[in-house]
């Protein structure tokens, strides 16, 4: 791979966010009402357990976290859609880019904008409901690339859909990470889903993530056997979503790029 034509689409996505209001409101506009009407809920939720400032943590850093997926998912799929609507697929090919050099561009702008809208959301937590979330700077390290693994999982798979049946599948960018949500846990403990949910949850790694980061918050306490198990299978479940792209990618390359606009 060469740097300088990954540098050149990940400037080429960045150019476009300059003028495009929708991706600036999905950096900055949706985090803040999401910060705005959880933050609020946390709140009220404290209050009734005596002004409990836990709930509020705990609450909030389940959204930032979520964010981090969301936002990793985002950058691939939406990425991809925005090309096949502007018929500029063919176009990027043209040039002498392979596939693994276009997705690490889109496995860069996740992290870049990760990282823009979290730091957003935070400073706002800090100064609408006084939540100060740079103490848990080292914990959140180790939670990052399995999240940000994650969300590229989601992020190709959705792709691979793409590609095999055109933009017909194109609501799977919007819902697809929302249907996978609920078992990951993302608001509440594990233990509260029934039994089914429990056995799916348990093949998701980010709700090995969530689950940590309820403890670290309530009680001080990592389990790192959890998040090197999550981080396993974040490792395993990227492979396999991967090669699904690859193999999407050249069906559809034998057809002719064309056949998926």
């Amino acid at each position: 791979m060469k740097a300088h034509r990954i540098y050149a689409i990940v400037l080429r996505y960045l150019y476009l966010l300059r003028r495009s209001y929708d991706r600036m409101s999905d950096m900055f506009y949706w985090p803040a009402i999401d910060l705005i009407i959880w933050g609020l809920t946390s709140s009220y939720f404290s209050s009734l357990q005596g002004g409990n400032q836990q709930v509020i943590s705990i609450l909030l850093g389940s959204l930032l976290l979520w964010m981090v997926v969301w936002r990793s998912q985002y950058e691939i799929s939406v990425n991809l859609l925005e090309d096949l609507w502007n018929k500029n697929l063919m176009n990027i090919f043209v040039a002498p880019l392979s596939f693994y050099e276009w997705i690490a561009a889109f496995y860069t702008l996740g992290i870049v904008k990760s990282i823009v809208s979290i730091s957003f959301a935070a400073i706002l937590a800090f100064v609408l409901y006084h939540t100060n979330f740079l103490q848990y700077n080292i914990v959140f390290v180790l939670y990052l690339p399995i999240l940000i693994m994650f969300g590229w999982t989601l992020g190709m798979m959705i792709s691979a859909l793409v590609l095999r049946f055109g933009t017909r599948v194109q609501t799977l960018a919007w819902s697809f990470p929302y249907l996978v949500s609920p078992f990951a846990a993302i608001y509440y403990p594990i233990a509260t889903l029934p039994p089914f949910a429990r056995k799916i949850a348990s093949i998701i790694p980010i709700s090995y993530v969530f689950e940590s980061g309820r403890e670290y918050v309530s009680k001080g306490v990592v389990d790192y056997h959890s998040l090197v198990v999550a981080l396993m299978m974040s490792v395993v479940l990227l492979i396999l979503a991967t090669i699904f792209l690859k193999k999407s990618f050249d069906k559809l390359l034998q057809k002719g790029l064309v056949s998926v606009y």
